[in-house]
């Protein structure tokens, strides 16, 4: 029991900070769940975060639910995931319940200035660690290259990455 309120207890933090996506998470994930707790690798949070991406809801909340049931089964993917969105919903519903039009407060508008700022730097530190050789180096500018001056949704370029992928281990494999 003392494991699954931990787990609530730091997902619930990180979901108390976390605007702009699982992206702008990834350093604050690195840090308590890698560095502070040990309970992923950084192998295992890209990983969770690639699963995340294909699979339906919020990155984040994926990542809390496989980190979760990692460490204490199905009880510990419920704790972690219910921890993440408890902040959501008490935010959520406070703002429904006070705020009409949001949306023209000059705080709230620096706040997603600084989520942008966020974001870009956990790119960049994703990148560093995703982009290691020529294949995945191409596949990252085309992607981007791709998003960003087509219409082509991301879950078919996300596929074609992991087929060509696929196929590039499948060829290395075998000439190995």
């Amino acid at each position: 029991m003392k494991t699954l309120l931990k787990l609530y207890y730091i997902f619930f933090k990180m979901g108390a900070v976390c605007f702009g996506g699982g992206y702008a998470l990834l350093p604050i994930i690195q840090r308590e769940l890698v560095e502070k707790y040990g309970y992923a690798t950084e192998e295992e949070i890209a990983d969770y975060f690639a699963i995340g991406q294909c699979t339906p809801g919020v990155i984040a909340a994926n990542v809390a639910t496989f980190v979760g049931h990692k460490k204490k089964g199905i009880a510990g993917g419920i704790a972690a995931t219910l921890g993440f969105i408890t902040p959501s919903l008490i935010i959520i519903t406070l703002i429904a319940a006070f705020l009409t039009n949001f949306t023209e407060i000059a705080a709230i508008n620096h706040a997603f200035g600084a989520i942008r700022v966020l974001i870009i730097n956990a790119v960049i530190s994703f990148g560093k660690k995703g982009v290691v050789d020529k294949l995945t180096l191409f596949l990252c500018i085309a992607v981007f290259v791709i998003a960003t001056v087509t219409q082509i949704s991301p879950v078919w370029l996300v596929i074609s990455c992991g087929v060509v992928g696929a196929i590039s281990k499948g060829i290395g494999g075998a000439q190995k």
